[in-house]
């Protein structure tokens, strides 16, 4: 084997090292080590982007990196970076880095941050493995890492209803991990080895296996639904709102939620199949499915005074946005989908970054004593109108772009029923994003902020950490509609990947 071969396959392994291993010695440094902590955290999400760039740079021009590993007989760990990994990598580990440095602001001076500074290194780790999974195996082995990874994050503040949160967490990401080992197993006995490969694993299964293969569907969509938080699999999601705002912006933007979608693509576009998923009329039940989602999570953000609680509600419906693209079954669509994979990740967590720093800096987590809150930390709020009118939808945003090809999909796929779905979610959007903007910007402060940790200086409205993760993301969300056609845009590599689901019919 030539050398560049064996750093091809290695390339996959070092971007999980490169989180693992700064994960593990953190957990053994001791609390007053703040800048030795730091440094480990900051250096692995450093090294990891650079190991992400070089495979960026290969599988654009057609290079493979794989990594096997037998376990046992006939059961093999594999890692392969194609172009659908790359693109949730790429999100996980550029959003790793600023979440990271939010976090360090975030989390100064508190108990226990070796421990949140671990887990959490191992959460991405995880997140890092559910992407590169080259197989149904592996996906499922760093799925669950996933679920075990994030629950000391959504408990980490020890209290009662953090407590609670993370039991109503596990139970549903449990049960949902038991019903997906059910079918990985089922599938497995019918095919020995499942890959990851374009046209799907059980693409040469006969007719006579029609019956399995739909129940087999039903339970890995219903095992990663859990974690996409499909209704009515999406209890524990609001629940997970009581834990620090670094680790909502994980699980939102990076991690679990992300990892639940991205496992339906795997199962529509690369287990099964798109088109087997079609002949078998799989896909129809499955978009039904999600735009249930996408209004229902639209409707009950409405009415939640508390802001995280109103965000993560936002979050059910538009990641089902994804879920929606995969379902319509074209290239459009598919597009329109893996794209706001990466959109709706810039979008969400800029929102939770500025969640955080209003709660934060002067104690405000109630919409209802937002007033005037654009006049005292006028930066944090313009970040978070950037990502709330990008999650409308308005033009020059990375929402508008998402939206625009799943609206082109809709009507490719003649399913005028969606266009109706995604247009009534826009709207719902609006109803409840632009009444803060308007509490923010043009309502004058009407009683006392409830506290302020952070004393202002100068043009600086909250610590230095808190401020630039939001303000780097808020422009990105921008750039990203802004620059959609540029070559290395999530919109170009979103259509390379469709291009290849849908060989000849994306020009």
């Amino acid at each position: 084997m030539s050398w560049n071969m064996r750093w091809n396959a290695a390339l996959p392994l070092l971007v999980l090292a490169s989180s693992l291993l700064p994960g593990l010695l953190i957990f053994f440094l001791p609390e007053q080590r703040r800048h030795l902590r730091s440094a480990l955290n900051l250096a692995g999400a450093g090294i990891k982007l650079v190991f992400i760039g070089f495979m960026l740079w290969g599988v654009a021009r057609g290079q493979q990196f794989v990594f096997r590993h037998a376990v046992l007989p006939g059961l093999e760990l594999v890692l392969h970076a194609d172009a659908l990994a790359l693109l949730f990598v790429s999100l996980s580990a550029a959003l790793w880095f600023l979440t990271t440095v939010y976090a360090i602001g975030y989390l100064e001076g508190s108990p226990h941050r070796s421990r949140f500074f671990g887990f959490f290194s191992l959460c991405v780790t995880a997140t890092v493995g559910v992407a590169m999974a080259g197989n149904l195996f592996t996906f499922f082995f760093f799925y669950e890492m996933l679920t075990l990874s994030t629950y000391p994050l959504v408990v980490h503040r020890g209290t009662r209803s953090a407590l609670r949160a993370g039991n109503i967490y596990l139970a549903y990401t449990l049960a949902g991990g038991a019903v997906l080992l059910t079918g990985v197993v089922w599938l497995y006995g019918l095919l020995g080895s499942v890959e990851f490969v374009p046209g799907g694993s059980v693409a040469g299964l006969g007719p006579e296996h029609a019956g399995q293969l739909r129940l087999i569907f039903f339970l890995l969509i219903a095992g990663v639904g859990v974690k996409a938080a499909l209704v009515p699999l999406h209890g524990w999601l609001p629940h997970a709102m009581v834990a620090p705002a670094p680790v909502s912006a994980l699980l939102h933007a990076v991690a679990v939620v992300k990892a639940g979608a991205f496992g339906v693509m795997r199962v529509v576009y690369e287990v099964f199949g798109v088109e087997s998923a079609q002949s078998l009329n799989l896909l129809a039940p499955l978009s039904v499915a999600a735009c249930v989602t996408i209004i229902w999570g639209s409707l009950r953000a409405l009415w939640q005074d508390d802001l995280k609680r109103r965000l993560a509600y936002s979050t059910i419906s538009q990641v089902s946005y994804i879920i929606l693209g995969v379902a319509l079954f074209g290239p459009l669509s598919t597009v329109g989908g893996l794209v706001h994979l990466v959109h709706q990740g810039i979008m969400k967590i800029t929102l939770f970054f500025c969640a955080g720093n209003f709660a934060e800096t002067l104690g405000v987590r109630r919409i209802s004593d937002m007033n005037g809150i654009g006049h005292r930390m006028p930066l944090t709020t313009a970040a978070f109108s950037i990502g709330a009118l990008g999650m409308i939808g308005v033009p020059l945003t990375a929402g508008y772009v998402s939206k625009a090809w799943l609206l082109q999909g809709a009507d490719a796929a003649g399913a005028a029923w969606a266009g109706w779905v995604l247009t009534t979610s826009s709207l719902l959007n609006a109803a409840y994003f632009l009444p803060i903007l308007y509490r923010a910007w043009l309502k004058p402060a009407s009683v006392p902020w409830p506290h302020e940790r952070i004393a202002r200086r100068g043009w600086r409205e909250t610590a230095t950490l808190l401020l630039f993760p939001p303000l780097i993301s808020a422009i990105a969300v921008v750039a990203a509609g802004v620059l959609a056609d540029h070559a290395w845009s999530p919109l170009s590599w979103a259509k390379l990947i469709a291009a290849r689901q849908y060989p000849g019919l994306l020009e």
